[in-house]
């Protein structure tokens, strides 16, 4: 007897997956849109809610936004758009004080020869901030310290139990030179986990005397270093001068006659 006829079971396709989204980020997460009811009738949704910066208070709602295109992480924007400003900080957060760290960029002036020479360095803008309550800070009391490059070089070579200080006088040179002296002191923390930045300023012209400190953990005080030791090439525009070299534009250098003093330019 031959054997019997093998059986195919025929079995329904499964659903088609819906797609699933992954929000990018916690604000994503938070607010999502409502799903779509099957009412034939368009029901106008609700516009999600944006939160608010935490330094809404601080930063210039006037300053224009980043440029679009680059998924608002800094690239470049696509042909024929226009270039936008971008602000960025590094800000610590503590019981008695905020501190945050905002990079400022040279300045650039035309030569006649189409060119541009750097006229002045950029810097890093410290801003302390007091706390009047739990996780809340008064900007609009707060004092404002610049590093200038070689400030921050000295910050970068500080040992586990060094220190500095640094003195400005805003209106050095000038007729008010003297009315206003502000202190920034470095240094570490009696149990060497961190350090203190302590900063202090006397203005007679606003008749006020005021000094806030912040501690810094090992931890913040290693991405400020980080940060420094990447941000001060762009200070001096080093970089800028680095992206504008065009190989097809380079021309031969002519070497002078030898001498003993160019022998090192070998």
């Amino acid at each position: 007897m031959p054997p019997p006829a093998p059986l195919f079971l025929s079995l329904p396709s499964p659903p088609p997956l819906l797609p699933v989204h992954h929000p990018k980020s916690p604000q994503q997460a938070l607010f999502l849109s409502p799903p779509l009811t099957s009412s034939r009738k368009h029901v106008a949704l609700p516009a999600c809610p944006v939160a608010s910066p935490r330094h809404s208070d601080y930063f210039d709602p006037r300053a224009p936004p980043p440029p679009r295109g680059d998924g608002g992480y800094g690239g470049r924007p696509p042909n024929g758009a226009q270039e936008g400003r971008v602000f960025t900080s590094y800000s610590i957060y503590k019981g008695k004080a905020a501190l945050s760290f905002d990079p400022r960029p040279p300045q650039f002036v035309p030569l006649d020869s189409g060119a541009y020479k750097v006229a002045k360095e950029g810097f890093v803008l410290l801003q302390f901030a007091p706390a009047v309550a739990t996780r809340q800070y008064d900007w609009t009391r707060k004092q404002v310290f610049s590093l200038s490059v070689w400030e921050i070089g000295t910050l970068l070579t500080l040992g586990p139990t060094d220190s500095c200080e640094f003195f400005h006088d805003p209106f050095k040179g000038r007729s008010e030179e003297g009315k206003v002296r502000k202190v920034l002191k470095v240094e570490p923390t009696p149990d060497g986990n961190g350090r203190f930045f302590n900063l202090s300023v006397q203005n007679r012209l606003l008749n006020v005397d005021e000094s806030i400190y912040i501690p810094i953990t090992k931890g913040e005080f290693a991405v400020i270093v980080s940060t420094f030791n990447y941000i001060i090439p762009h200070l001096m525009g080093w970089s800028t001068f680095s992206s504008s070299i065009k190989p097809e534009e380079s021309r031969p250098y002519i070497r002078p006659q030898s001498a003993p003093e160019y022998e090192w330019r070998r």
